[in-house]
């Protein structure tokens, strides 16, 4: 009888995408949530840096993004009350994931 390992650990690879930094290195970013808002066609992504020396704090970033075939397009985000939406959906759902587990 032969014995079988699963690792459960890496079951789902995270999303990865590059963005282009000031200079135009490109940089990897982890995809950590995607959501719509309501009452509006925009859909938001949130990212955080892959390489990151810090795991703990690394920063959040959150963009608009449209979806043309398999490219997405970002578009940052200018009005507080853009912001403010993005930011109130983020926790939101970040407290419903929590909940969950």
């Amino acid at each position: 009888m032969s014995e079988h390992q699963h690792n459960h650990e890496h079951e789902e690879q995270p999303e990865i995408i590059i963005i282009p930094d000031e200079d135009g290195n490109e940089v990897e970013f982890e995809v950590i949530m995607k959501f719509e808002v309501d009452n509006s066609d925009a859909r938001y992504i949130m990212v955080v840096p892959v390489e990151s020396d810090d795991e703990e704090e690394s920063e959040v970033f959150a963009f608009r993004y449209e979806e043309d075939g398999d490219d997405i397009k970002l578009f940052t985000i200018d009005s507080e009350e853009e912001w403010d939406i993005v930011e109130e959906t983020f926790n939101t759902l970040m407290d419903e994931m929590e909940g969950q587990e």
